[in-house]
Order: structure tokens, then sequence, then C-alpha cells
């Protein structure tokens, strides 16, 4: 009889870690000399709300090495409560090797989130599985989910193969495969025949696909929905009919999910989502909430998704919890959500946001 052995991480995620700078009191950026700055990556994002919420959780990224930005990355994935591990790479010359910039204001009542990514010389396109040991890291050690982004599936033509590998690996260990499409149009130019070929295959590796209906025709090459009406209601019978789709051309995979969001105001949105399990269906319609700032809810929502997975959750458990992460990262400073434990999250889920003494 295998003896099965315990797998030492709920979730991992593969990243490339960089710095957002945002100005303060909901400014534009083009108007402010005062900054906050911060760590950040989606996929960090994505696991900040198991990490908070005390599951064990694994980081695979670049960094540069004797770099400030590299140390104020590290103690922050520390402060999250992350394990973390990947190669260090001389800067060599100022024009060298560096971390990402984001450039992000979260914008105010009527005007609207500005975002300029400056990804000049950034490390995290190097991440290569030479550099790190897969049989180590899946073999001994071990996922439950291993959550990959079609960010960083296409940020190189070497991130594109360390996704493909990390996959396989993970997949011959036993692990799961969560990955969140992510259509970056300006990562796909002049690539568009290799990266459909890495994206299908690490879809077909998956047990969890995320992505809403342009991240599905565009990566994997799926049938829209039908034109027609567009209420609500019938995008979400078009986006059903689509994921049966989808369904078909990747049978491997179980869970299949999308957020729904209307801006009514840079502070007010409409937020909902939909989740099937592949045998049931949760909708949420979108629900009235408000925002501090926008950047990682949708990552919020997959990170909250992922937890309720790994608590081996029903879609509906699941997708609810998703909903109320998704919702509280729009309310902090930080891309990412910090939640206090599980009844912050299910208070949200009930609007419930009477004072707790």
């Amino acid at each position: 009889m295998t003896e099965i052995i315990p797998k030492k991480y709920s979730l991992l995620v593969a990243t490339s870690m960089g710095v957002r700078l945002t100005p303060i009191n909901s400014q534009p950026f083009h108007t402010s000399d005062t900054f906050k700055m911060q760590a950040t990556s989606a996929e960090s994002n994505v696991a900040s709300i198991a990490s908070y919420l005390g599951l064990p959780v694994k980081v695979l990224t670049t960094f540069v090495k004797d770099s400030p930005i590299s140390h104020l990355i590290k103690n922050n994935l520390g402060s999250r409560r992350m394990d973390f591990e990947g190669p260090e790479f001389e800067q060599t010359d100022p024009w060298g090797y560096r971390h990402q910039i984001n450039m992000a204001d979260s914008g105010w009542g009527a005007r609207g989130p500005r975002v300029q990514n400056d990804r000049a010389g950034e490390i995290g396109r190097e991440l290569c599985a030479d550099d790190v040991d897969l049989d180590r890291i899946f073999g001994e050690e071990g996922a439950e989910i291993v959550h990959l982004s079609g960010l960083i599936a296409a940020l190189s033509p070497k991130t594109s193969q360390f996704c493909l590998d990390i996959a396989r690996a993970a997949k011959k260990q036993g692990s799961r495969i969560s990955f969140d499409l992510n259509h970056r149009a300006s990562f796909w130019k002049g690539r568009e025949k290799e990266l459909a070929r890495t994206f299908s295959e690490i879809a077909s590796l998956s047990d969890i696909l995320i992505g809403n209906e342009e991240d599905f025709q565009l990566c994997l090459d799926i049938q829209g929905p039908a034109a027609g009406g567009q209420g609500l209601d019938e995008k979400i019978d078009g986006f059903k009919e689509m994921i049966g789709r989808v369904q078909a051309a990747y049978p491997n995979a179980t869970y299949f999910g999308t957020t729904l969001r209307e801006v009514v105001a840079a502070n007010t949105h409409l937020w909902g989502a939909l989740v099937t399990d592949g045998t049931d269906w949760e909708v949420i319609k979108p629900r009235e909430i408000g925002v501090l700032d926008r950047i990682g809810g949708g990552d919020g929502f997959v990170g909250g998704l992922l937890y309720g997975i790994l608590k081996d959750w029903d879609a509906k458990k699941c997708t609810r919890f998703g909903w109320a992460s998704g919702a509280l990262a729009a309310t902090m400073l930080t891309d990412y959500g910090q939640p206090t434990d599980e009844e912050q999250l299910w208070s949200i889920w009930e609007g419930n946001a009477r004072v707790k003494r």
C-alpha cells in the first residue's frame, strides 16, 4: 500500500514580485509628490487570504541581489506569513535587472483609477525551473494547490516554460492546479501561437480555471457567449453556455469561475460572481460594495475561492467566501486582503458592518 505523505503547503504560487507606488489621499498620480510604496504581485495577493487565515503558503519568485527593494519584498512576504524561495541575480550595472514598478492611483468618485506598469529590466522574466529544485518542492515538501496566472505564463519565453514545468511537476505529485487566465494583449503580441499552446497545456492540467469571457476566448480559443440581450440574466446565461464549452474542451477541470463587476463610481461598485464545480452553479448577482481601492479585488476573490476549496467546502460556500474576500480587499490600502478571521469575511457576506466589540 502506497503511503500518503502530507503536503507541507496548502497553497504555492509562482510570481514576479515588484512594488506599487500609490498617491496618498486618493489623488491622481501626475499631481502628487507623496506616495505610498508597497510590495505587490497579483499571485501573492491571491495567496494572502490563505496565509492570513493560518494556512501554510509558499511563494516561488526571483530577486535582485543586494537590492533594497528585494529586502523590502522579503520583509513584506515574511510579514504576510509566507515562505518564499527563488534565485538572486546580480543587477550587473545601472541598466540591469530590477523589480517591476506599478504606478497606480485609486481614483475617486467620477474619476476612475489609472494604472501604468514599468516592467523594463524586470527580474521576474528570468523565472526558470533550472534555478529551483522541483523534485524537492513538489516531491518532498508538496503543495495541495498550485496557483498559476496568465500574467506570469505570458511574461517571457522563460516564464512560459517555467509555468509549464511547474504544472507538470506539481500534477505528477498529486497537486491540484489553479489557473487564472488573465489575458494581456501586450504580453501576447507576436507570441500568439506559442502562448496558445502553452495556455492550452496548462489548462489541460488544471483543476480550477478562472477568467472572464474574453480570457476564455483569447487564451483558449473557446467560442464566447452568443450575441443577444445585454441584461444581467442574459450575460449570466451566456457565460454558463460558454463554460459548458470549456468543460468539454478541458474535462480534467472541476471548478470554473469568474467575477462580475459594474462600476457605479470609483468608490462604489456592484460586485458579483459565478462559479461551478461541474455539478452545481452558484450565482451571486452584483451587490453594492464600497471601494477604497479596486486593485486586487479579483485576486482576493480567487484567494477566497481557493481557501474554500482547500477547506473542502461546497461550491456555494466557496463562492460566497471568495466574493467576501474580494470585497474585503477593495476596502484596504494594500492590493491584498488581510482578514482577521473567517468570521470577518462572513460578516461582509451577510452585510453586517456593525462594530464588533
